[in-house]
């Protein structure tokens, strides 16, 4: 393995730790049984097996952030905030998130009501101090801190993200008090989010506060393990940042597996030439879609755990749908798929792990199977339990068949077979509603789009999806079962800044001046950070955003920053966005927005020439696998022995390590010059 040249990217799943590396030119892959109970241990052995140089660049796309909020595991945290405004994490904004629920109940807050603290002071919304700190409530307030054994605070004050002298002057307090005493994390909300709307600005400051001390734990114990091996750690954003960052900001770090996955696809989709992408993972616990038009599709208005998350992230949707995908029925009758999940441990029934931590409930009902989307696929002979992760893990078609069995029998049907077409078609329907959401309601047209599948499972399923929602085009990359990780292996070190500034259009003559002001004090402070973080101020790539509405609205749209073009590029998106313009309505600028970027080193796939005759791919075998509702014969192939330019005409199962790639009857595929399989209805 070259040493010198060698950069590992790591995903951490829900069943599996994925692993991916270029040695000397070529690309490996490796996947390892995750570790719930310490994730860092799959990482340190997955490593370790595959004899990873000391000098190596490991990039982790970790979800100990995202388990610590669904779980509800995070830090002792307290809210440090301005007088009368304690309780804005449990008003909220009194949505409903059951529209039906004859008893509607929202997510506790993340900071229970006796941690919630209050200070005299107060900011105007001109950002004049209209009420000093008071010094001696906070004297106070730090002693009950430490009595309350609190690991984290967040600091939140009204209009601080025009004014934050008193959120700092509460930081400079507690660092002096405590000292060395104990460990204690403080986010600043003029920090995290310099931004109105108070909820979610504090929403997301808590959320930082609430998962930082334990990622700052998981990132420096893996640092120690990993030894001189430099690490750094995927965002949300599509981006890379550095261990430290992380740790201070894990906010940031909530969905970096699902964005490894987008940045993996549009890489490998664009250098086989298509721009305009629906991307499909499914993975052992859920299914992330996410619609790439010709860009990353980032936003600030994500959400996780119910709970608002107002920083930048790439715009996935995500559905309880999954290879672990748990299936039963509810005292009605009616047959569910997830979004519980079988998980690592115990798995799906075909792992053969024994069922003593089995104890899966539903209404009170303890249920006496173990069936999942991937026990079905395995009896509808679309798994093959000889050539699952390239042979190196034999699936137990009997355990499958046994727990399959038994469901057959409460749907009232005979053969197990029938039970694992229904799953499969209810895991389907879920994850089409799923792709329908990011495209038709938004106004995209699938039928514009290629969709990328990947993820352990996504290969499975791409096709029949794309035949019931009129794609025209299915392209499963050469390493698909990993992408995710692949695509922390391209990410570039990136950050995003922001800043409200509430500023009407008015004359553009005095504007765009103004702009270059606002926009050059948030370039200072990224040139500032970055080269902190190692990276040569001359090679950063800046790009410029603004938030706009009309005056009078609520909510706001982010738009390219064009000095030339800016009333009309706001128009255009609106009218795309809600159908009309409104170009004689006064505009405002909401927030400015800079993302500044790092150059880092492109990583190349190989390119092989198309043969004049590329030859026929020959079969290794045949068998019975279900399609429209009944088996039929079906070829075999292993995805090794293709070669570009070849051509498969469904039926057809391809196996690989990673993945399992189905092929239905009208379908065929076709290999590109990059190992892509470019796969499309005859």
């Amino acid at each position: 393995m070259d040493s010198a040249l060698t950069k590992l990217g790591v995903d951490t799943g829900g069943t599996f730790t994925d692993f991916v590396w270029f040695d000397h030119g070529r690309l490996r892959i490796h996947k390892q049984l995750s570790t719930p109970a310490d994730p860092s241990q799959a990482v340190v052995e997955g490593i370790a097996e595959i004899e990873l140089p000391a000098e190596a660049f490991v990039v982790h796309g970790s979800t100990v952030a995202t388990n610590a909020l669904l779980e509800r595991r995070g830090a002792r945290t307290a809210l440090i905030t301005t007088a009368g405004f304690a309780d804005v994490l449990a008003i909220g904004r009194q949505n409903r998130p059951d529209l039906y629920a004859l008893v509607p109940r929202k997510p506790d807050p993340l900071v229970p009501e006796q941690w919630r603290f209050e200070l005299s002071e107060r900011v105007t919304s001109a950002g004049e101090v209209q009420i000093p700190l008071d010094r001696r409530q906070l004297a106070g307030l730090v002693e009950r801190l430490l009595d309350q054994d609190i690991e984290s605070v967040a600091v939140c004050f009204l209009f601080s993200f025009l004014q934050p002298h008193h959120e700092r002057q509460v930081r400079e307090a507690l660092i002096a008090a405590i000292g060395e005493k104990r460990s204690l994390h403080i986010s600043l909300s003029s920090d995290i989010l310099p931004q109105f709307r108070e909820y979610e600005r504090t929403s997301t400051t808590v959320i930082n506060a609430y998962v930082a001390p334990l990622m700052s734990r998981y990132l420096s114990r893996l640092e120690t393990r990993l030894g001189p091996r430099h690490l750094a750690v995927m965002q949300s954003n599509g981006g890379v940042i550095s261990a430290r960052g992380a740790a201070a900001e894990a906010a940031r770090t909530v969905l970096s597996g699902p964005a490894g996955g987008v940045v993996g696809a549009r890489y490998v989709a664009n250098l086989a030439g298509f721009e305009d992408l629906i991307t499909f993972d499914m993975g052992g616990t859920s299914t992330d879609v996410a619609l790439c038009p010709g860009r990353l599709p980032t936003t600030s208005e994500g959400s996780v755990a119910g709970m608002p998350l107002r920083l930048p992230i790439i715009d996935i949707h995500t559905v309880g749908a999954g290879g672990g995908s748990l299936a039963y029925l509810d005292l009605g009758g009616a047959l569910h798929v997830g979004p519980q999940s079988a998980g690592a441990d115990p798995g799906p029934a075909c792992y053969g792990r024994p069922a003593a931590r089995w104890n899966f409930q539903i209404q009170g009902r303890l249920v006496p199977y173990r069936v999942t989307t991937t026990d079905a696929n395995l009896i509808l002979g679309r798994l093959d339990a000889q050539n699952f992760l390239g042979g190196s893990m034999t699936l137990d078609i009997r355990g499958a068949e046994s727990n399959l069995s038994i469901l057959a029998r409460e749907l009232h049907l005979d053969d197990p077979a029938q039970a694992a077409w229904h799953i499969i078609q209810l895991a389907h329907a879920t994850m089409e509603r799923a792709i329908r959401r990011i495209s038709v309601e938004r106004g995209f047209d699938p039928r514009l789009f290629t969709l990328v599948a990947f993820g352990g499972a996504g290969p499975l399923h791409a096709c029949e999806l794309a035949e019931n929602l009129q794609i025209p085009r299915v392209l499963v990359p050469p390493v698909p079962g990993v992408l995710s990780a692949l695509g922390m292996l391209v990410a570039v070190p990136t950050k995003d800044y922001s800043q409200t500034v509430m500023r009407e259009g008015g004359d553009e003559e005095e504007l765009h001046p103004w702009l270059a002001e606002q926009f050059g004090r948030l370039q200072d402070t990224a040139v500032a950070d970055m080269r902190q973080e190692g990276h040569d101020a001359a090679e950063l790539t800046f790009e410029y955003a603004l938030d706009m509405r009309y005056q009078g609205q609520s909510f706001e749209l982010t738009v390219p920053y064009d000095p030339q073009y800016l009333a009309e590029r706001f128009h255009a998106a609106h009218e795309k966005r809600f159908g009309y313009r409104s170009p004689a309505s006064p505009q405002e600028i909401v927030n400015v927005r800079l993302k500044v970027a790092a150059r880092a080193r492109p990583l190349q796939l190989d390119r092989r020439p198309i043969p004049t005759n590329p030859g026929i791919p020959q079969s290794i075998a045949s068998k019975q696998v279900w399609f429209d509702a009944a088996p039929r014969p079906t070829a075999l192939y292993r995805r090794a022995d293709l070669a570009p330019g070849q051509h498969i005409s469904g039926p057809a199962v391809i196996f690989q390590y990673d993945t399992t790639t189905v092929i239905p009857p009208a379908w065929q595929a076709t290999v590109d010059p990059f190992a892509n399989l470019l796969i499309s209805i005859q």
